[in-house]
């Protein structure tokens, strides 16, 4: 190479549908103004991928494979990775991480892919890295995100299409402080005991675990009505992620007391809609607040909240691209 070359993917925060994209569901995702820059300063040689949490040529390694196993001749990247975005606070730091990679590669060698086959090609490699068996949300929301908008997907049929967000409200991510690793946490076994419900299984827990989901995907359906609907009704809004956070908490269980004392803070402070945001065991609270409210209430969250917390305004950014 004779230059060094510059990749860049957003993370994502999931306004509602969450532990839907692996049974099939509607998800609204949208692609955060915070990710991961990749730069590439040489190629071919042993593959070197280089991130300060030393993480990176995991993932590159599983990127690669599951590229090659797509007839893509693949390069081996020299490079080094630099990020704003927080690792461990469900705002998918790792597929923003995959997508990066994923596009350097094939850009690097001319065999670009289309923009869910991508997605496809790094959520398999996400779970040949960690064994985590992961959906495509993250994946797609990292190169489909638009600027001012969010991106509806159905996770059964692929079908996409973007969502405007409202400009009187910002959207604000408040970090708990509460750090989750998928590897380690319950997630397997949430998505085990979905599908034990989805294939028929009466018990108790895995009745539970559908009834989520099942009535996730028409809260999803409500919010996106809500959000194409002139004025927007707030008091409906609340209400529906109130219930989606409860459902997480209750049938879901995978909320923590801390996420808990974030959402009430939330509605408390002025917010007109919260609840937790990603795969839960920790991680962030996403808030729709309105706009002239919203640096405010970044302050006084913090100041409230038990815990060490950490609160911003995010701004709906563009997908995956080359600098």
């Amino acid at each position: 190479m004779s230059r060094a070359r510059t990749f860049w993917a957003p993370g994502r925060v999931n306004l509602i549908g969450e532990h839907t994209d692996y049974s099939g569901g509607l998800v609204l995702p949208v692609a955060l103004d915070l990710g991961i820059t990749l730069r590439v300063t040489g190629i071919g040689g042993p593959s070197r991928v280089t991130s300060p949490d030393g993480d990176a040529q995991r993932y590159a390694d599983a990127v690669a494979a599951e590229l090659a196993a797509r007839g893509v001749s693949v390069p081996h990247l020299e490079a080094t990775v630099s990020s704003n975005l927080p690792i461990g606070a469900g705002l998918s730091s790792s597929a923003a991480l995959g997508i990066a990679v994923a596009y350097a590669l094939t850009t690097l060698s001319c065999h670009p892919l289309g923009a869910l086959e991508l997605a496809e090609v790094v959520q398999l490699a996400e779970r040949r890295a960690t064994g985590v068996p992961c959906g495509i949300m993250d994946q797609a929301a990292s190169i489909l995100g638009q600027p001012g908008h969010a991106v509806l997907l159905d996770t059964g049929s692929l079908e996409w299409e973007l969502v405007r967000l409202p400009a009187d409200h910002a959207i604000v991510v408040v970090d708990s402080g509460v750090r989750h690793s998928l590897e380690h946490s319950a997630y397997a076994t949430r998505r085990a005991e979905l599908e034990r419900g989805l294939e028929g299984a009466s018990d108790p827990v895995a009745r539970r675990r559908v009834r989520h989901v099942r009535s996730e995907n028409e809260r999803v359906r409500e919010v996106v009505d809500l959000l194409r609907s002139t004025p927007l009704d707030t008091r409906r809004l609340g209400e529906i992620f109130r219930q989606a956070h409860e459902s997480l908490r209750v049938d879901f269980e995978v909320s923590t007391p801390a996420l808990d004392e974030l959402v009430d803070l939330a509605y408390g402070l002025g917010a007109s809609a919260a609840r937790m945001t990603g795969a839960g065991f920790g991680g962030s609270i996403v808030a729709l607040v309105p706009v002239e409210r919203a640096p405010r209430f970044t302050t006084e969250i913090v100041g409230a909240y038990s815990g060490a917390g950490k609160a911003r305004v995010a701004t709906a950014a563009g997908g995956v691209c080359e600098l």
